[in-house]
């Protein structure tokens, strides 16, 4: 299976220090878990921000889609980095936290 054949997601988490991560990833939970160092991985951004929250993602049917809205919300005031993802999300709001407190 190639990767274009994946579903992928942008994600946005809350860190612990309340600043906000953006990435990608065909693995939610897995990737969750590297950010919050419970499996080997994760971005050293989050590595000093522990724990990390899952705010919200939208899927995306290729990663040339995913890295485009990526880009958007990376380049877009704070405020407005969790609506823009919502507003792109087929999925919406997720209100349940992947990662231990």
């Amino acid at each position: 299976m190639s990767q274009e054949s994946l579903n992928w997601y942008v994600y946005l988490l809350s860190c612990a220090d309340h600043s906000l991560y953006c990435g990608i990833t065909t693995d939610l939970a897995r990737r969750l878990a590297q950010h919050n160092g419970e499996l080997p991985g994760g971005a050293r951004y989050t590595r000093g921000r522990r724990p990390c929250r899952l705010l919200a993602f939208a899927q995306k049917p290729s990663k040339s889609l995913a890295l485009s809205l990526e880009y958007q919300i990376k380049h877009s005031p704070k405020a407005q980095k969790v609506a823009l993802l919502i507003h792109e999300s087929t999925t919406g709001l997720s209100e349940k936290s992947l990662c231990s407190h």
